[in-house]
């Protein structure tokens, strides 16, 4: 179904990657709960009501089109309003975690068919969006998990994710992972995040860092943008898993095809 053109503008600008997302992931969001010096060490368990009736009225509960049905996710879907207005009526930040995206799903996927992966490791999800690679991580037998997007939206939205798929919420951090002090996680997980130049020379030098400091190990997805592609991180990269795309999520990202899981070897 062909989106309005409110939303088509909107998934078409998330696509070419413009300006105005990268200057939302260089700013610092705020914590969505209170857990002092560690914002990670605590479970997403509040919810404000009203936020949360917000999300219920406006997005689908859905499990179709993607590469997981085993993973229902509130999206935004042709069910709900705001499919069909305007997007500059959205009250809140952009709601790029209302999108389930291609590298996310190939991730996802990946570790839902490679437990091992994960099992009994700590895993950190950047730029987690609905959650659904945390919540993969978690399904496959993960330790502790850490799902971290700028945007506090996501972060409710990921708890309430949880809850449909009956997992207690993990910790959320809506601050931005690269201008912290890095931690020590046995697997960092990134899916749909090299949308941007300026980004994904931050994220490599980052993810160089996390390799060589801790040995962490550094999954990738991506559907083949050009920004990925092109960038000087494909030298460091190994092929892990290729999916072809359901024909829905194809129509929803410009005609892609397939989405691939990368490990970084710096």
């Amino acid at each position: 179904m062909a989106l309005s053109p409110g939303w088509r503008a909107f998934t078409s600008f998330a696509m070419n990657c413009c300006g105005v997302l990268r200057k939302a992931v260089r700013s610092s969001g705020f914590p969505l709960f209170p857990w002092g010096h560690c914002p990670w060490r605590g479970t997403g368990s509040f919810l404000d009501p009203e936020m949360k009736a917000f999300l219920e009225e406006n997005t689908e509960v859905t499990s179709r089109g993607s590469l997981t049905p085993e993973i229902q996710l509130r999206l935004l879907t042709p069910r709900c309003k705001f499919w069909w207005e305007r997007a500059d009526l959205w009250p809140h930040s952009d709601p790029y975690w209302a999108v389930y995206w291609p590298g996310g799903q190939a991730l996802s996927r990946y570790l839902l068919d490679n437990p091992d992966v994960v099992r009994g490791k700590s895993v950190l999800d950047i730029g987690s969006g609905c959650g659904a690679t945390a919540i993969a991580a978690k399904m496959s037998g993960a330790l502790t998990i850490l799902a971290n997007d700028i945007d506090p939206i996501a972060g409710m939205a990921i708890t309430l994710n949880c809850e449909l798929n009956q997992l207690n919420p993990f910790p959320i951090l809506t601050k931005n992972m690269l201008d912290l002090e890095q931690e020590k996680w046995d697997l960092v997980v990134l899916g749909d995040m090299f949308y941007d130049e300026d980004l994904a020379d931050s994220l490599h030098q980052w993810l160089k860092n996390c390799f060589w400091v801790y040995r962490t190990r550094v999954l990738i997805g991506d559907p083949g943008r050009p920004q990925f592609s092109g960038h000087s991180i494909q030298h460091q990269l190994h092929k892990v898993a290729e999916y072809s795309l359901p024909e829905p999520t194809r129509q929803e990202n410009n005609g892609l095809t397939t989405s691939t899981v990368w490990e970084f070897q710096p």
